[in-house]
């Protein structure tokens, strides 16, 4: 299962909105196939393992990251699959959430005289898979914080100064985290003081994320890096409803897509900007600011994880925060993350947190 899980990996970035799933097929102690979920979403890791196993897979043990799937889309049903190819056992990692598969995968396989078992390594697939449960229960996608920064929390100095803080390899550490999100989000503000290109750069040829920019009057510059790339890689633009329309007919001839999301506030509103990513398909989310948005995301409870790398260089009170005014009161009002990983990066400090429930 931890190959699979490994292996499954792969597709993350690549599969929205369906799952990057993983399988591993197993027969006298031998891995005879194995696969995972496609660019695009399809095919799937168990057809694309039962294609490698071939005759093989008969008598075998599938190991899958995720319960097979148990209805009919642009593909046939893996639990079908699983049972045409006459596998002994499937070991599943975790239960399916989407009301068209929870449970019924798992029942088409013990209804064919398939041995089943549930849970094997559970709480690591539901983190791999966090972005598709929350699809699909709650209607917005994973959300990744990244936060590079000073040692004082700082992300510029008071004239704006910011490239470099972090060293060239928690740089590539980034882009390979840009590489395994469906997108990259940014603030307005961001987009136009920075010129950022939000690509993937430095680690081969990649599926490139898309480039989500949050901006409620739509004041991104039309002559920015991200309008003269729209048509090679993804731009959305989330937007207010009242954006002009001379901006927002402009962006759509340039090639990028247009959410237009509520306001509250004098700012969009984040679960609404989320919702409106889920609903174009996207599952995983690499937000990298600016503060205004990290602040609006974390005051919404909307962060699932952060990220963070700390230079040790300290620019002081004048320079930028990493995080905008939260308006708290109470220390005890304040988001609890709780630490999943830590160390060092090149000169810079890498750290890892997950949201308290």
């Amino acid at each position: 299962m931890r190959l699979a899980l490994t292996i499954g990996r792969r597709g993350q970035g690549r599969t929205a909105p369906n799952p990057a799933v993983g399988c591993v097929i197993v027969k006298d102690g031998r891995v005879v196939g194995r696969g995972w979920t496609q660019p695009g979403g399809r095919p799937h890791a168990e057809t694309q393992a039962l294609l490698q196993a071939g005759q093989a897979a008969y008598g075998a043990t599938a190991y899958v990251t995720l319960e097979p799937c148990a209805h009919h889309g642009q593909t046939p049903p893996c639990a079908d699959a699983l049972v045409a190819a006459k596998v002994a056992r499937v070991v599943v990692a975790t239960q399916d959430s989407d009301p068209r598969v929870s449970g019924a995968g798992l029942e088409i396989l013990r209804a064919a005289g398939i041995t089943v078992d549930v849970g094997v390594c559970a709480e690591v697939a539901q983190a791999d898979h966090a972005g598709f449960f929350l699809r699909t229960e709650l209607g917005r996608p994973f959300v990744t914080m990244k936060l590079a920064s000073s040692f004082d929390g700082r992300i510029a100095t008071g004239t704006g100064e910011s490239q470099w803080i972090t060293g060239p390899d928690a740089r590539k550490m980034v882009h390979l985290m840009r590489a395994r999100h469906d997108a990259v989000m940014v603030g307005g503000g961001t987009a136009r003081q920075d010129d950022p290109s939000l690509t993937v750069r430095g680690i081969g040829d990649v599926s490139q994320p898309a480039r989500v920019i949050v901006s409620r009057r739509l004041d991104v510059p039309l002559m920015s890096s991200l309008a003269r790339t729209a048509r090679e890689v993804p731009v959305i633009l989330c937007h207010g409803r009242d954006a002009d329309q001379m901006l927002q007919d402009t962006w759509r001839e340039l090639g990028a897509v247009l959410l237009p999301c509520a306001a509250q506030g004098g700012h969009l509103d984040p679960l609404d900007v989320l919702r409106n990513l889920a609903s174009h398909g996207l599952t995983r989310v690499f937000c990298e600011g600016g503060s205004a948005l990290a602040a609006s995301l974390i005051e919404a409870d909307l962060v699932d994880q952060l990220v963070g790398f700390t230079a040790g260089v300290t620019i002081g009170a004048e320079g930028l925060p990493n995080i905008g005014a939260l308006g708290l009161g109470k220390l005890g009002d304040a988001a609890r993350f709780s630490l999943l990983e830590t160390r060092p990066v090149g000169p810079d400090l890498y750290h890892c947190w997950t949201r308290e429930r």
